[in-house]
């Protein structure tokens, strides 16, 4: 994850990201500060709003205060996993339809990405992973919009 942004995002793709993605409300849910970091640094070029906390109770809150555009969630959190998340906020999601959901993750079990999936999770990434896999999924589901 160390790529720098720069190289994610040239500046012409960067300009029509940020066209195409302003306004648009991002919740990036990640206990690890460097990671948080990282993400933010880099869906920021697209010209995303960015809410952030380390927190599964918080990210339940802010939710149903507001639901995003896109929640990119980590499976491990304290207070609440990213699970639980998903499924605190489940009527929120078949309520509004949103927000679609990356999780993150640094646990490569099988099982753990089915039931993710049978959460509504829409893209399951494991850590380490490159930004651009991140990015790219980003971009993808917030176009669905």
């Amino acid at each position: 994850m160390g790529t720098s942004t720069c190289t994610i995002l040239n500046e012409r793709y960067k300009i029509m990201a940020e066209a195409e993605f302003k306004g648009k409300d991002v919740l990036l849910v990640d206990d690890d500060r460097d990671i948080l970091t990282a993400i933010e640094a880099a869906i920021s070029e697209l010209g995303v709003d960015i809410r952030t906390t380390g927190n599964g109770n918080t990210a339940v809150d802010m939710v149903e205060e507001k639901a995003p555009d896109l929640l990119i969630l980590d499976q491990m959190l304290p207070g609440r996993s990213g699970f639980l998340v998903l499924e605190k906020i489940r009527g929120i999601r078949q309520e509004t339809g949103k927000p679609p959901v990356i999780m993150i993750t640094a646990n490569p079990g099988e099982r753990h990405k089915i039931y993710a999936e049978t959460l509504g999770v829409d893209v399951y990434i494991n850590k380490p992973f490159r930004m651009q896999k991140l990015i790219d999924a980003t971009i993808e589901l917030l176009s669905k919009e």
